[in-house]
């Protein structure tokens, strides 16, 4: 279950599955696992605390599993209501969306798949790389702590979704949605707004019902709660902050004597670099009440406060060196790859943790020296060579 280092690994699982609590038994489950793992002797705080811990899990838990729908990524569409209510992942409300709103959900199963995928890209060369798991959640314990590797979660999650549902509409996929018509006109710059301008405001607004309905339950104002929502807007806030214009140059020979513009998404590769970019500056923060209002704050006074599009979290990170059975998705750093030159996070000192690594030759074949031929063929020849792979003791 564990990534190799260079590609982490997501194993598929069967594509739907039936179970009687889809949203509740896995976050008991998860709980219990809490409570199992606190000392026989322990005092009334101690208890008290556990049972704090358990019912943060039972919350924290399943804030996150409508990500269990990239599993279904082997199956046809889901166009029928009585599909929802089997779909594992979702609470009632998310449930009750999804027959709303029935064709929107394979954009959202592919914003799930993309949300991993790109989770998978960014910590490709970190300790925690992503790896997904069997159950729910798919990434583990790692994203029921208040941590930054969950901001990091919740924000791509929330963008992805955004992304895939306004995909959906440019694309003509949704009767519900199409372009954003509302960019039209003659622009300042002198060009014409025309073509298919993506609708972004469609595809925000989907990810903040689906995507943030738990946080938003009656009586869900805890700190982490408040640090999912925060965070899920900075994913969405990172799509809008990079909308760019594209252009199409009309007129004789290429002349540009007319331009129509549009105003479309960036690839999302751009918007996981932005969110990457705010996961290592990201904010620790804690509840604070201001009137009748619980807000986040810097934990440290001497930090400017954070933005809208900033990350935050609560609780600092595990240092991922060791595999804990306890701890679902702590796999731990034996057996991945390396680099033995680098001073960073992916040289083999940080990521071995200290423990040293191992060094083994192997061959690898590379096609080179390629030529096209007319007409119309490419022909390589097979280049072999010796290369040294520094995996982790």
């Amino acid at each position: 279950m564990r990534g190799d280092g260079l590609k982490p690994l997501w194993i598929p699982q069967p594509p739907l599955v039936y179970a009687p609590w889809p949203s509740i038994l896995p976050g008991i489950i998860l709980a219990l696992a809490h409570l199992l793992s606190c000392p026989l002797d322990m005092t009334e705080d101690y208890v008290f605390r556990c049972v704090l811990m358990l019912c943060s899990a039972l919350i924290s838990a399943n804030a996150s599993n409508w990500l269990y729908l990239a599993k279904l990524s082997s199956v046809g569409s889901i166009r029928e209501e009585e599909t929802c209510e089997r779909l594992r992942g979702l609470i009632q409300k998310q449930v009750q969306i999804c027959k709303r709103s029935v064709e929107v959900m394979d954009a959202v199963r592919r914003g799930a798949q993309l949300a991993i995928d790109e989770c998978q890209f960014q910590f490709r060369n970190r300790r925690w790389n992503c790896s997904t798991l069997e159950t729910m959640p798919v990434f583990g314990k790692v994203v029921t702590q208040g941590t930054r590797e969950a901001a990091f979660v919740y924000a791509i999650s929330a963008a992805s979704v955004a992304f895939a549902v306004t995909r959906a509409c440019s694309s003509g996929e949704l009767e519900k949605c199409g372009c954003d018509h509302n960019v039209h006109g003659v622009s300042p710059e002198g060009f014409q707004w025309s073509g298919c301008s993506d609708n972004i405001a469609y595809g925000v607004a989907f990810s903040q019902s689906f995507v943030d309905v738990r946080e938003r339950s009656k009586g869900q104002s805890s700190s982490r709660a408040l640090m999912n929502l925060h965070n899920n807007e900075a994913g969405r806030k990172a799509i809008l902050s990079q909308m760019r214009v594209e252009c199409k140059c009309h007129g004789v020979s290429g002349s540009c004597e007319v331009k129509t513009c549009w105003k479309a998404m960036p690839p999302f590769r751009k918007v996981g670099n932005v969110i990457k970019e705010k996961f290592d500056g990201a904010t620790e923060v804690e509840q604070r009440k201001v009137g009748s209002t619980k807000v986040l704050f810097p934990r440290n006074t001497q930090f400017k406060p954070h933005t809208d599009e900033d990350l935050v979290y609560l609780d600092p990170s595990p240092d991922f060196c060791d595999y804990d059975p306890r701890t679902p998705g702590m796999l731990g750093t034996v057996g991945r790859h390396c680099n033995r030159t680098s001073k960073a996070i992916d040289g083999c000192e940080l990521m071995c943790c200290g423990r040293g690594f191992q060094t083994q030759e192997v061959e690898v074949v590379n096609r080179c020296s390629c030529k096209f031929h007319w007409c119309c063929y490419v022909k390589c020849k097979q280049c072999r060579k010796m290369v040294e792979i520094h995996t982790c003791r």
